[in-house]
């Protein structure tokens, strides 16, 4: 039986007319898959610094229970992600809130890094500047075929430094770059060739690429995902040498779990495993 909980994260700020509108995000609870909807369509859910918050409330609280296997971050309207909100950039032209805003969007994207749960990006129109930068962070991401990817900061004389890092460490360099240089959109088709994205599919066909995407996650051992994120990213920087030493010390401890003994167990028999970690 699906168990379904529903709640809103809004953050008023110090503006007191945010307490009128819808909140900034919206948190469904699907037994082992939460999903976080982006929820400002009319201003294209733009990372302002109160849906910066409502997301840094909800990773923080998704990161600590051990039964969350996905998180999956979505948006209504026809954008995905345009970025940081530019209006509210200019009304506080300041360097303290301009270092307080990328900040938080920095802390944001690390969180989802070396959050245990994997975390996928549901991209259905589409997604520029910080807005890439969120796809880019994320573990993984399904894309409609019709989404479109651009870091557009340059266009406006700014460019997207970081955006920049969670972009390089997807794309090739070339690709990056051009990207981040010319502030130019690439299509999904693109985006899925250069590495950004992980499938695509029609419009209408998007949940169910989505479900299967989640599907071969949440059938695997929970222990052996949540190991293999925290590997992945950690060997990423290090010396070929050192990731060898690191990931070998990571295999031997995860050998020890009861879950690879199962897992191998049901291989031999040719029936398919219970896992047993969570």
């Amino acid at each position: 039986m699906t168990h379904t909980n529903n709640r809103s994260t809004n953050n008023p700020s110090n503006n007191p007319a945010n307490n009128l509108e819808d909140p900034f995000l919206i948190r469904e609870d699907n037994e082992a898959v939460i999903t976080l909807t982006l929820n400002r369509a009319k201003q294209f859910n733009a990372l302002s610094v109160d849906m910066l918050h409502a997301l840094q409330t909800e990773l923080d609280d998704i990161a600590t229970q051990k039964n969350i296997r996905v998180v999956v971050i979505q948006a209504t309207g026809k954008a995905f992600c345009a970025g940081h909100n530019l209006k509210e950039m200019r009304a506080n032209s300041d360097k303290d809130f301009y270092n307080h805003l990328f900040d938080q969007c920095s802390q944001v994207m690390l969180t989802i890094n070396r959050m245990p749960q994997i975390v996928i990006a549901k991209v259905q129109g589409i997604a520029t500047a910080a807005g890439c930068q969120l796809v880019a962070a994320c573990d993984l991401a399904v894309a409609a075929d019709t989404a479109k990817f651009a870091t557009s900061g340059i266009n406006v004389g700014l460019f997207c430094s970081t955006p920049a890092v969670a972009v390089s460490r997807n794309l090739p360099r070339k690709q990056a770059f051009e990207m981040l240089i010319t502030g130019e959109f690439i299509d999904a088709s693109t985006a899925l060739q250069q590495g950004l994205i992980n499938r695509i599919a029609a419009a209408d066909q998007l949940d169910e690429a989505l479900q299967q995407l989640i599907n071969a996650i949440t059938d695997k051992s929970a222990v052996a995902v949540t190991t293999g994120k925290t590997m992945f990213y950690q060997q990423l920087d290090m010396s070929l040498e050192a990731a060898y030493d690191y990931t070998r010390e990571v295999m031997v401890n995860n050998m020890m779990a009861d879950d690879v003994a199962e897992g191998i167990d049901a291989f031999i028999e040719k029936r398919h495993p219970i896992w047993r970690d969570c």
